[in-house]
């Protein structure tokens, strides 16, 4: 009798885990301070669902689709890398060039559908510069290039040189467009507002015209970033003070800091992000606490635009981009920019093509 007593107390206590679990985990879960009822993706997606599918209508389902697919990359070639067998080992793994290939191009225009890049090209002047050019004749020295469409392969990372200059940098492909749009010529002063984590600035330096190029981004930690991958990319000689400077400034003042300077200014604004909203926890700007923050992006990004107009020379331009497709941080924000500058800043603005 003591013993089958014993024998139950014994299953008693093994029943009960508590007993194996560390003291400092034995907290009973909460899900209203642990885990939130709607994360943010799923708040994102809400969000796009309505906005986007009064805004594109029957394209919305597929452009939805192409945002919750696996992101591809491209890999920007680094033309001052020294590796000569770099871009034809690239094409025997089946790579193709993201401007030029015919396939490329189509999924170039679904890319930039589906929330990839919006850029909208502004000139200061009523100069007649509408051209209808491919994107690889507006500078051909920029070249990306990526797998085929239903080819899911991945880039390796990219190996150094013998000067350990790496030959190329990963990064959504459609984010190479506003680069091309900025149509850099031989001798142009270049301002890159916000410019960390630095591909679109890398992309620039391809074309080896910029006389001086300008990167600023408000963040010391992003710009500490962006100057890292400069070094990894681009030779010393290129990198002295002549040639770039890196800055750390509130983008929205540089009106008052330069302004009537720089003959291209990429102004790549801070934004929803789509793709990262739909697809990452971490970060995602449709977290509650960034509610505020979210709100007053439009107006972030119009103040950020009139700057850029603003550091542009008469005759110059500006390229506006963002990684969204909603009307209130694109069209909205443009079309606010111009009257503003017209009516405050006395500058006449155009929208131009590329």
């Amino acid at each position: 009798m003591v013993l089958l007593l014993d024998s139950r107390l014994l299953l008693n206590k093994i029943r009960d885990i508590r007993c194996f679990t560390p003291r400092r985990n034995r907290v009973k879960v909460k899900w209203a301070a642990s885990r939130p009822k709607y994360p943010p993706t799923t708040v994102a997606l809400q969000h796009c669902d309505v906005n986007y599918g009064s805004q594109l209508g029957d394209m919305w389902p597929s452009i939805r689709v192409a945002l919750l697919s696996e992101r591809k990359y491209g890999a920007l070639i680094n033309n001052f890398s020294h590796d000569d067998s770099l871009l034809e080992s690239l094409k025997e793994q089946g790579c193709v060039d993201f401007f030029c290939d015919t396939e490329s191009v189509a999924q170039s225009g679904a890319e930039e559908a589906s929330g990839a890049e919006f850029q909208g090209s502004l000139r200061p002047s009523y100069v007649d510069q509408s051209v209808n050019e491919t994107p690889s004749a507006l500078s051909p020295k920029i070249q990306c290039l990526v797998f085929p469409r239903g080819d899911i392969s991945r880039f390796k990372p990219a190996k150094p040189d013998m000067f350990g200059l790496l030959g190329y940098y990963l990064m959504d492909a459609a984010s190479v467009l506003p680069c091309l749009a900025l149509d850099v010529q031989e001798g142009h002063s270049v301002l890159d507002l916000c410019a960390a984590p630095g591909g679109k600035t890398l992309a620039l330096m391809q074309t080896q015209s910029v006389r001086f190029l300008c990167v600023n981004d408000s963040s010391v930690s992003r710009t500490t970033r962006l100057r890292g991958v400069l070094n990894s990319y681009i030779p010393k000689q290129y990198l002295t003070d002549e040639n770039l400077r890196i800055t750390s400034f509130d983008g929205t003042k540089w009106g008052e800091i330069e302004s009537n300077t720089f003959d291209r200014v990429l102004v790549d604004v801070p934004c929803t992000t789509d793709r990262h909203s739909l697809m990452e926890e971490d970060n995602n700007i449709f977290s509650k606490m960034r509610t505020g923050e979210r709100r007053r992006l439009p107006a972030l990004q119009l103040e950020l635009l009139l700057a850029g107009i603003q550091a542009a020379c008469p005759g110059g331009e500006i390229v506006y981009s963002t990684c969204t497709l909603s009307n209130t941080q694109n069209v909205s924000v443009v079309e606010q920019a111009i009257h503003s500058a017209r009516e405050n800043c006395g500058i006449k603005v155009e929208i131009g093509t590329s």
